[in-house]
C-alpha cells in the first residue's frame, strides 16, 4: 500500500503542492479557470513555516481515524484495506465534529456548501496532484518499505562521503 511521505529537508516552501491540490479539486481542473470558480477551490495540503523550516502537512489517514469515529452521518468512511479516509459531501451536514477531533488540523470547511473537506489522496489519479507538482521530491508516493530503504541508502551514502573525505 502506498503512502505520501514527506522529506522535510527537501521542501523549499514553494507551495506548488497546495496549488496543484486546489486545481485538482476544482470543477474545471484548469488553473486559469479554477481561480474564477465559486466556491473557490481549496487545497487539502498545507505548507507551514515553523522555526525557519517549511513543513508540508497533509491528512495522515490515521489507522484509527478519529474523524471517522466522530462523523455521526457516515459522511467519512475509511477503506479497511488502504486506510484512505474518504468524504461523501452529500451526507455531510457541516457539524465540524471531524475538524474538531483531527489531531493534525487537516479538515477544513467549505463555507458555501457547509461541508467539510479533506485529502482524498486523488483517487482518480495514479499519482496524487501534490506529489506530482513537487519539483524537489519533498513529497514521495511510495510503499513504506521501499521509501525506508531509499532513505537508509541515502543516509549511508552521506556517511560514506564524510568518511572518505
Amino acid at each position: 500500500m502506498k503512502e505520501i511521505f514527506v522529506r522535510l529537508n527537501r521542501c523549499v516552501g514553494c507551495k506548488s503542492c497546495e496549488l496543484a491540490c486546489a486545481v485538482e479539486h476544482s470543477k474545471t481542473k484548469e488553473l486559469s479557470l479554477a481561480i474564477h470558480e465559486i466556491p473557490r477551490p481549496k487545497q487539502r495540503i498545507f505548507v507551514e513555516y515553523v522555526y525557519d523550516h517549511k513543513v508540508p502537512f497533509l491528512c495522515r489517514h490515521c489507522e484509527d481515524a478519529p474523524c471517522v469515529a466522530s462523523c455521526r452521518t457516515g459522511a467519512l468512511q475509511q477503506d479497511p484495506v488502504t486506510r484512505i479516509v474518504s468524504h461523501d459531501p452529500d451526507k455531510c451536514i457541516g457539524c465540524w465534529m471531524c475538524a474538531m477531533v483531527c489531531p493534525y488540523g487537516m479538515i477544513s470547511k467549505e463555507k458555501e456548501r457547509r461541508i467539510a473537506i479533506k485529502c482524498d489522496r486523488c483517487p482518480d489519479r495514479t499519482l496524487p496532484a501534490c506529489v506530482e507538482a513537487c519539483r524537489t521530491n519533498a513529497l514521495i508516493f511510495d510503499e513504506e518499505e521501499k521509501f525506508a530503504k531509499t532513505v537508509r541508502r541515502e543516509a549511508a551514502c552521506e556517511v560514506m562521503k564524510g568518511y572518505l573525505q
